[in-house]
C-alpha cells in the first residue's frame, strides 16, 4: 500500500527533473557587435596556431613544442586555474609517446642444410623494437608451428617460445595474430597470397607509426608470400598443408613444421614526451560534479610531395579552430555568471595519429571520470556560414543530454542537422574514448550538418597544405560557440540538469583536485 501511494509522487518528481532538463537555458543576450569581437579573437588566436612558424603541430616537433606553453598562458590570461591535480605540474599532463619507423629487415628459411634468404619482394618483418631476432626450427629449442586459419589456443601455453606459421585470413589475422602474441610465441609468421597482398601489408605496418609508450607490444611479425613459401616447403607438402588447414579452419590441430626460420627486423625508434594541457573554471559547489571541455591541439606537420612550394599542413580548420573556440568559451564563461559545477578545459596531443592524448587522460584523469556529467569535444569548427544546419556527434548516447541540445538548438532557430553523417564521425574524434569510458559526450558543429558544408573541405583541404586560416569561416563558429555556451550553463547548474547522480558528492567520487 505506502509504496503504490508513493508512485505518484515519485513519477511527479521524475516528470519535473526531465521538464528541467528539455527546458532550454534563459537567452543570452549577444549584440552583433559581440559576434564580430568573438570572430576576431577566435581569428587572432587561429592564426597564430596555424601560422607557418608553428610548423603544423606534430607532436615532437619544435613547432609543437611552441604550442602548449603559448596555451598556457593564454589559459593564464582567461583567469583559469590548473586543472592536473599535480602540484608540480600546473598546466600540464605528461603523454609519453613512441616514435617508431621500419628500418631494415631480413628473412630467411630452409630445410636441412638448405637455406634461402627471401628477397624484399616477397617478404616483410616488423618490430617496434631497435632490434629484433628469433630462430626457430630443428636443434634450436623453439618450434616452427603451423597454426593453419586458427589461433593456436587449442594448444594452450605450448605455443610459448615458438615461432608461429599462419595462413592469413582478411578481416581475421590481426585478432589470431595477437592471439598467438599472448601466447607468448617468439615471433608470427604469416603467408599471403601473393605480392599484391604484400604490398597492403607494406601500406598499412610499413608507415611511421606513434603510440602510447604504455601501448608498445614486443612483438617480431612476418610476412612471405605464398609462392615463395611453396618453394620452401615444396609443392606437394603445402598444397596438403593447406587442404588440411581449410577443412579444418578455426578448429585446425597445430603441428610442428621441420622448418628453419631466422626472423630479423630493425626500427628507427624514438620516444619523447607530449602534453594534454588542463585548465580549471572552478565551480562555486565542488561537490557537484564537473564538465569537460577538450580540443585536440595538435596536427600533422609537414606534407604533401617533396616538390611541393608549401609542406606545412596548418591545419586552420583542423583543429586550431577547435582550440580557438575552447580558449574563447573559457573567457565568456570565466567572464560570465558564476558556475555551480567545475569546467575542466582540456587541450589533447596526440589525436591526429589514433586519440592517443585523450586516451592518456582517460587512464589518468584528474578526478575520477564518474564525476564529469557531461563532456564536448571541439573539432573542425570553423567551415559554415552562418545559419547552417547543427550536427550532433554522439547524439543519442545519452536521452538526457539530447534533450538540451535539442531544446537549445531549437531557442537559437537553428535545426538539426543530418545525423547519419553525424554519426560517420563518431569513433573519429576524442570523443570517442571518453563514450568508451562511460562519459556522455557530444560535438555540436555546423561542420558536421551538411554534407554540401563538408565535403568539399575533406575533397581539397583536409589533412593537406590548404588548410590555411585565411580558409577560415567564422560565421558558424560563433554560432556554434554560443550554442555550446547556452548548453553548458545549463548542464553546469545542478538544480537544473541533476546530471548521472544526484548533487553532493557520490561514493566514491573526490572533490576538485
Amino acid at each position: 500500500m505506502i509504496l503504490f501511494a508513493r508512485v505518484p509522487l515519485l513519477a511527479a518528481l521524475l516528470a519535473s527533473l526531465v521538464l528541467a532538463a528539455c527546458s532550454p537555458a534563459p537567452a543570452l543576450r549577444v549584440t552583433p557587435v559581440d559576434r564580430a569581437e568573438i570572430a576576431a579573437r577566435m581569428r587572432d588566436d587561429v592564426e597564430i596556431l596555424a601560422s607557418d612558424e608553428r610548423m603544423g603541430r606534430r607532436p615532437g616537433t619544435p613547432g609543437a613544442r611552441a604550442t602548449f606553453p603559448w596555451i598556457e598562458k593564454r589559459m593564464t590570461e582567461i583567469g583559469l586555474v590548473s586543472g592536473t591535480g599535480d602540484p608540480g605540474s600546473y598546466w600540464r599532463m605528461p603523454v609519453d609517446l613512441l616514435a617508431t619507423e621500419p628500418e631494415s629487415s631480413q628473412l630467411t628459411l630452409g630445410q636441412g642444410r638448405s637455406r634461402v634468404v627471401v628477397p624484399e619482394s616477397d617478404a616483410a618483418v616488423y618490430t617496434s623494437r631497435r632490434r629484433a631476432l628469433a630462430i626457430g626450427g630443428p636443434g634450436t629449442g623453439a618450434p616452427v608451428v603451423f597454426v593453419g586459419y586458427g589461433d593456436g589456443s587449442v594448444l594452450g601455453d605450448a605455443l610459448a617460445g615458438a615461432v608461429a606459421v599462419m595462413l592469413a585470413d582478411p578481416g581475421r589475422d590481426v585478432a589470431r595474430r595477437e592471439a598467438l602474441f599472448a601466447q607468448n610465441v617468439t615471433a608470427v609468421l604469416i603467408v599471403v597470397p601473393d605480392r599484391g597482398a604484400l604490398d597492403e601489408v607494406r601500406i598499412r605496418e610499413g608507415r611511421p607509426r606513434l603510440i602510447l609508450a604504455s601501448d608498445e607490444q614486443d612483438h617480431l611479425a612476418a610476412y612471405i608470400t605464398d609462392k615463395v613459401f611453396t618453394q620452401v616447403i615444396g609443392p606437394r607438402r603445402w598444397q596438403k598443408l593447406r587442404a588440411d588447414a581449410e577443412a579444418a579452419a578455426s578448429g585446425f590441430d597445430p603441428f610442428e613444421l621441420n622448418l628453419s626460420v631466422s626472423i630479423d627486423a630493425a626500427s628507427d625508434r624514438r620516444e619523447f614526451q607530449s602534453q594534454n594541457v588542463i585548465g580549471l573554471l572552478p565551480g562555486t559547489d565542488p561537490d557537484a560534479g564537473a564538465l569537460l571541455v577538450l580540443a585536440h591541439w595538435d596536427h600533422l606537420g609537414e606534407c604533401g610531395q617533396p616538390e611541393d612550394a608549401d609542406r606545412i599542413c596548418n591545419g586552420a580548420v583542423d583543429n586550431a579552430s577547435g582550440v580557438a573556440m575552447l580558449l574563447e568559451l573559457a573567457r565568456r564563461l570565466k567572464e560570465g555568471p558564476p558556475l555551480a559545477r567545475d569546467v575542466y578545459f582540456l587541450a589533447t596531443t596526440a589525436e591526429e595519429p589514433g586519440l592517443l592524448g585523450i586516451r592518456a587522460f582517460v587512464r589518468k584523469p584528474p578526478i575520477p571520470l564518474t564525476r564529469y556529467v557531461a563532456a564536448f569535444n571541439l573539432d573542425m569548427l570553423a567551415l559554415a556560414p552562418a545559419g547552417s544546419p547543427v550536427g550532433v556527434i554522439g547524439r543519442g548516447q545519452d536521452p538526457a543530454l539530447d534533450a538540451v541540445i535539442a531544446a537549445a538548438v531549437a531557442k537559437s532557430g537553428r535545426s538539426l542537422g543530418d545525423q547519419a553523417l553525424a554519426d560517420s564521425f563518431l569513433q573519429r574524434q576524442d570523443g570517442w574514448a571518453l563514450l568508451q569510458a562511460g562519459v556522455p559526450t557530444v560535438l555540436m558543429s555546423s561542420t558536421y550538418g551538411s554534407r554540401s558544408i563538408l565535403d568539399p573541405f575533406l575533397d581539397t583541404r583536409y589533412h593537406q597544405a590548404t588548410d590555411d586560416a585565411d580558409g577560415v569561416e567564422y560565421g558558424g563558429a560563433v554560432e556554434d560557440l554560443l550554442l555550446h555556451e547556452a548548453v553548458i550553463r545549463q548542464i553546469a547548474d545542478p538544480e537544473r540538469y541533476p546530471g548521472r547522480y544526484p548533487t553532493g558528492n557520490p561514493a566514491g567520487a573526490n572533490p576538485r583536485p
